[in-house]
């Protein structure tokens, strides 16, 4: 499979702003005043990526409280966990929003394209098909994506800036809890009675799809059950 491209957006959008001088004045301010400062940036340009995992939780509380038109979008894999579906829809639920559904072809066209189970053959093609092309469509019309990645959440993202140009899909990108710890997270969730996902109850500290994701052991690293066994650590989107 070739990766997908996407259409080059015009300069001025990338001129716009001075990403390292944003990201240095967002660094000090809290969740809430960053996606303030996006929403107020942006509008309804925002759009707001749900892996369904506890800082998608998070995301949502926060985002409604400052914006109830907040528009949230997640990647339907078809395969993910029952849980998963659930917790969006308690969210949706708790919150009155509404999850755009975004996806690609069906289960049985892949196999039939690409043999089946992809993603023991080729978990990056897997990915590629099911999340990133999906992920380019549902960013194709707007400027600027929120997404929950954390810097505790991997040495790959420890260096994860608040506010950056993403090269990947030719936009702005806007990460509001990077330099939330494990325990804001569950603070917030706890203290506000946010619905999360039961599966981090489970021993699932990171949650994907139901054949790449199992849980962890303690003393494992939280994304050590993606892909376990793989030497895959990122889906291609962060």
């Amino acid at each position: 499979m070739e990766p997908t491209t996407t259409t080059p957006r015009p300069e001025q959008d990338r001129q716009r702003f001075d990403a390292e001088a944003v990201a240095a004045e967002l660094e000090p301010l809290g969740a809430s005043e960053v996606l303030r400062w996006a929403f107020d940036q942006f509008g309804q340009n925002l759009y707001i990526a749900c892996s369904l995992q506890k800082t998608s939780s998070v995301m949502v509380h926060l985002a409604t409280e400052i914006n109830p038109r907040a528009r949230f979008f997640y990647l339907d894999t078809d395969v993910l966990f029952p849980e998963t579906y659930e917790t969006r829809d308690r969210l949706a639920e708790r919150f009155g929003v509404e999850f755009e559904r975004w996806h690609n072809i069906s289960l049985q066209e892949q196999a039939e394209r690409y043999g089946d189970r992809l993603w023991k053959s080729d978990p990056d093609a897997c990915c590629r098909l099911r999340k990133v092309e999906p992920m380019r469509e549902a960013l194709s019309t707007v400027d600027c994506w929120v997404s929950g990645i954390r810097r505790e959440d991997s040495k790959t993202r420890a260096g994860t800036p608040k506010f950056a140009w993403d090269k990947r899909f030719n936009l702005w990108k806007i990460n509001p809890l990077a330099d939330w710890t494990e325990r804001d997270v569950w603070n917030h969730l706890n203290e506000n009675n946010v619905p999360y996902n039961p599966l981090h109850d489970q021993g699932y500290p990171s949650i994907g799809c139901t054949h790449c994701t199992r849980p962890v052991v303690p003393g494992q690293d939280s994304r050590d059950g993606r892909w376990s066994g793989s030497g895959k650590t990122e889906c291609g989107i962060n």
